[in-house]
């Protein structure tokens, strides 16, 4: 990597907060994010949902023509610009591009005008004009350039619950190959506002339960039943060191390392040997050993499954280290294509407060996923100079991403 890429903005909404400084206080206090909520055709059950102005950066006209993935990103990209001072119209706003990496979007609207369409006789002279635009594939994305008037390249990364290592991915490689001198890149999710998610985990017996609906998700632990489905989104502002120090950029940190692969094996089930080569490839990118990785952040999605052979692969790379291994699902539920950068972020304040958040809802560790460097039950105070970020998702899909701490 010839040009060093800094991160000088973040702007999220979590179902524990709406800004990283809120999220993160959330993170280290334990706090979960997962309530009850009602599910069309399946009653109350356990979600994160965000709770955000939806019109702090948009007109309610474009709020009623877009989609819920979209006010989400809308209010990120916005929320990230802010954070990085940075003032829109006063730059080339064709040298920023917006890299989004999501699971899926459109599906809370498309499932509610097949409700509706129902409800009146199957007209489909009813369907809204608005679908199309809603639904293809580069809309979140899309919706953010349209609120900004960014005209530099944009699309999505349909890269399922890696989305949010992808899409920033995605921005720091559009740097470095000289298209955009800027971008707006993360993860976004609208998934808990669907019922479809819900009954599709229910019948693959991967829907997370328990009478405390707080305490629905449980990674590594021996009692975990599935996952918590939540919505979300994190999108960084990211640049090149040059321009973050010619303009006096507060920098969160650097991005060092990333790698992304292929299971090829199974349509769900992960494969520990290719998340072995993504870590390790993403070491070598950025010229790191493995002891000299202070903070491991899993994907731990509260499945046997997953949690299992995710461990299994930290173990293999990282047994003997002094690493720290956190995790935030706990806190926030599955956030699909937001999870990899809501995880990141919880994680990058480290750098300033030394403190490693706990993963929070483990009340017995499998002793298949049981590691000396895992951090449970309250924060660990720590020098913290080198975050590796695992996601992964559905059809076989890895990343990790190495973010440093910023050294001139």
């Amino acid at each position: 990597m010839r040009k060093r890429i800094v991160i000088t903005g973040v702007g999220l909404t979590s179902p524990i907060g709406n800004s990283l400084s809120e999220h993160r206080v959330n993170l280290l206090e334990g706090k979960s994010g997962i309530k009850e909520t009602d599910v069309r055709y399946m009653g109350m059950l356990p979600a994160g949902l965000c709770d955000f102005d939806e019109f702090k950066h948009q007109k309610k006209k474009a709020r009623r023509r877009g989609t819920r993935a979209g006010s989400i990103s809308i209010y990120c990209a916005n929320e990230a610009l802010i954070d990085a001072n940075i003032d829109i119209n006063s730059i080339d706003k064709s040298n920023i591009g917006v890299f989004i990496g999501s699971t899926e979007h459109g599906n809370v609207e498309t499932e509610e005008e097949i409700y509706q369409l129902h409800q009146n006789n199957l007209d489909t002279n009813l369907w809204s004009i608005h679908h199309n635009p809603r639904t293809v594939a580069n809309s979140p994305a899309g919706e953010v350039t349209l609120n900004l008037g960014i005209t530099g390249p944009h699309f999505c990364v349909g890269s399922a619950c890696a989305g949010g290592n992808m899409g920033l991915i995605q921005g720091v490689q559009q740097i470095l190959l000289g298209e955009v001198e800027a971008a707006i890149c993360g993860g976004i999710s609208e998934s808990a506002q669907t019922f479809g998610i819900f009954a599709a985990f229910n019948s693959q017996g991967a829907l997370g339960s328990h009478e405390d609906p707080a305490k629905a998700c449980r990674p590594l632990s021996t009692d975990r039943n599935g996952i918590a489905i939540s919505e979300g989104g994190c999108l960084f502002y990211i640049e090149t060191l040059e321009s973050a120090l010619k303009r006096g950029a507060k920098i969160y940190g650097e991005v060092t390392g990333y790698a992304y692969n292929s299971d090829a094996t199974d349509f769900v089930l992960p494969n520990t040997e290719r998340q072995i080569e993504c870590m390790n490839k993403a070491m070598n990118r950025a010229a790191k050993t493995n002891d000299q990785i202070d903070i491991i952040s899993l994907h731990a999605t509260g499945t046997s499954a997953g949690d299992i052979n995710e461990m299994n692969a930290v173990k293999s790379v990282f047994e003997g280290t002094n690493v720290s291994v956190n995790f935030t699902k706990g806190h926030i539920g599955h956030c699909m294509g937001a999870a990899g950068s809501l995880e990141l972020a919880g994680n990058l304040l480290a750098f300033e407060d030394g403190l490693v958040h706990q993963g929070i809802n483990c009340t017995q560790i499998d002793p298949e996923c049981d590691f000396a460097g895992l951090v449970l039950g309250s924060p660990k105070e720590k020098n913290i100079e080198t975050i590796l970020n695992n996601s992964f998702g559905m059809l076989g899909i890895n990343s990790t991403v190495i973010i440093e701490k910023y050294k001139e």
